[in-house]
């Protein structure tokens, strides 16, 4: 799982809290993290493969929300290999890991392994979480019509740049000056865990403000279209709005014993003796959050992707299809029209000023049906007659 108990255990001096946790029945705990991390890699990419009978999910052009999606999705996987390795290495290799307690060890391969695996799964899963916010963001700014697909660029270098920064610093902070005197104290630790869990709070703090916020939006969008509120627009409404419900209890589920924990944790450090009588309901629910942590964190992948895009089933689809240039469908149907001179029409401007009129309508539709992509049940098809659907 990610935690950032995980950098800590690399400092040969580490605090008791930390000792408590990893070794508590390390083997066990291993085995869940390996297979949790397993079944949800194996689900997150058959929910993301082609599926046969299945028309691929059109995007508007102009949004950036898709690829967003797609970003979390692999972060989640990457994140989740991470989990496989380290843990498979700590079960194979028990002696190999004994080697990072010896303070004056001669060999640094056992401390660059924990660091660096450590630092792997912190960096991707808090650039999951910096995407997330960005998906929040860039769901208000599309009914907005203040985003695009070039907005994108401007995401990966405030996830990629703010993850990377933030975790180095973390780090650097936390093993200052060496790796053998870290931990001496909480201005080590503290700085460390505020870079860790600063984009997950942002998170839970912002997203469900400016889900809140989109939602309103869409609704305003739907009656303003044309002067109405349909049952078929009311429901849309409703099912984008439950997206981003599903979307934010996955994160709650998979991150709560996280911040349980680490609170924990803290107090436990706060103690001059943590294995004190009266504070042992308090280490009890820290092992219990530890292990459910080591099993809801890797799920968030598979998780993610059923409040994304629903489950899509088994079947899937891996043979290739030819796909049409679009270039040569354009020329076809120019040389068929324009094998003979067409007559001049006089209506030509009236139908221009319908074009003009109906842009704006056609921009709520794209903004809306981005939202509402890959979240319509079989359920719903009625609402695919109404004007957001037209066209697509």
């Amino acid at each position: 799982m990610a935690s950032p108990r995980l950098e800590t255990y690399c400092c040969p001096n580490r605090d008791a809290a930390t000792q408590l946790v990893m070794s508590f029945q390390p083997q066990v705990f291993c085995g869940l993290c390996i297979g949790s991390a397993s079944v949800s890699l194996l689900l997150t990419i058959l929910q993301l493969l082609p599926k046969k009978g299945q028309s691929p999910r059109k995007m508007p052009k102009a949004s950036s929300s898709s690829t967003i999606l797609l970003l979390i999705s692999i972060c989640d996987i990457l994140g989740g290999l991470g989990m496989i390795f380290r843990s498979s290495v700590w079960l194979g290799f028990p002696g190999f890991i004994a080697n990072i307690s010896v303070v004056n060890g001669t060999d640094v391969w056992p401390s660059a392994f924990c660091v660096g695996s450590a630092m792997w799964i912190q960096l991707l899963y808090s650039a999951g979480f910096w995407w997330l916010f960005c998906y929040a963001v860039d769901s208000y700014l599309v009914v907005r019509r203040s985003a695009g697909l070039s907005t994108i660029v401007l995401y990966h270098m405030m996830t990629w740049g703010l993850a990377v920064m933030l975790c180095v610093e973390g780090i650097a902070l936390l093993y200052y000056p060496s790796l053998s005197s870290c931990e001496n104290g909480l201005e080590h630790a503290i700085p460390h865990y505020i870079t860790t869990y600063a984009p997950l709070l942002l998170v839970l703090v912002v997203n469900p403000i400016l889900f809140r916020r989109t939602v309103s939006a869409v609704a305003s969008l739907l009656k303003g279209r044309q002067g109405i509120y349909t049952e078929n627009e009311r429901r849309l409404g409703t099912e984008i709005q439950i997206r981003f419900f599903k979307i934010m209890l996955v994160f709650v589920i998979c991150w709560s014993s996280n911040i349980v924990n680490e609170s924990l944790l803290f107090y436990l450090e706060m103690q001059p003796d943590i294995n004190e009588m009266l504070l042992k309901n308090v280490r009890s629910a820290a092992l219990i959050t530890w292990i459910i942590m080591g099993v809801l964190n890797p799920m968030q992948g598979f998780l993610f992707t059923l409040a994304f895009y629903g489950w899509t089933g088994w079947r899937v689809d891996l043979k290739w299809r030819k796909r049409e240039i679009p270039w040569e469908s354009m020329t076809s149907s120019t040389v068929g029209e324009n094998a003979f001179p067409s007559p001049v029409n006089y209506q030509s401007n009236i139908h221009d000023s319908k074009k003009v009129s109906t842009t704006d309508s056609q921009q709520t539709d794209e903004a809306i049906s981005m939202l509402s992509e890959g979240n319509i049940s079989g359920d719903d098809r009625l609402t695919r007659s109404s004007p957001i659907y037209q066209g697509w």
